[in-house]
């Protein structure tokens, strides 16, 4: 009888402290833990009963652990701002990307219109190349001096720009790690 009372004592005061008003959170999904029992937005986090401390939120950055980019001839009138050379140290990922965009100049002899070419690089912190870019992916059936071509004007693209101008935040987390950048010449042939 005593558990029955105490169960709906427990129900009464639970409905109770949810009918207060609740204060509105002018940050969307900031801080706000994630249950199974509240139907309200919250913020995804891992948590674990054998660790201590807070729990740590997943949050979706805008870049994926590789560093990837695409940089096309001719942008986009949307994309044209993400061509715009930072006038500034080189500060965020964006400020990086968007210097390698600005950098890029197409080759004017020996292009192919849709041709794609990948390649990969490191930086050092000094904001120099760590190697040469290597070659990673070419249009199938595209003869080797149109490859040669783009390689070459990629080289020189990239020699142009060089050395970057990292602020020490950015020279320390780039230094080394691998960035892959996929040109895409999307020129009409005689324009």
């Amino acid at each position: 009888m005593w558990r029955g009372i105490f169960i709906l004592l427990l129900f009464v005061v639970a409905a109770h402290a949810d009918a207060r008003p609740r204060q509105i959170n002018p940050i969307p999904f900031s801080h706000e833990p994630c249950s199974v029992l509240d139907g309200r937005p919250c913020t995804p986090s891992y948590c674990s009963p054998l660790e201590p401390g807070p729990c740590i939120p997943e949050i979706d950055y805008p870049y994926g652990q590789n560093l990837q980019l695409t940089i096309q001839s001719v942008p986009s009138e949307s994309d044209r701002a993400k061509y715009q050379k930072p006038d500034h140290d080189l500060d965020t990922i964006g400020d990086l990307f968007a210097e390698l965009r600005s950098c890029w100049s197409p080759p004017p002899d020996g292009a192919r219109a849709g041709m794609q070419v990948s390649v990969r690089f490191s930086f050092n912190r000094a904001g120099g190349l760590i190697g040469p870019p290597r070659l990673t992916f070419a249009t199938p059936g595209v003869p080797a001096d149109t490859r040669t071509t783009y390689l070459k004007a990629i080289n020189a693209s990239l020699n142009a720009c060089l050395p970057l101008k990292f602020t020490g935040g950015l020279a320390g987390a780039l230094a080394g790690r691998p960035i892959a950048i996929r040109y895409v010449d999307n020129r009409e042939p005689g324009k």
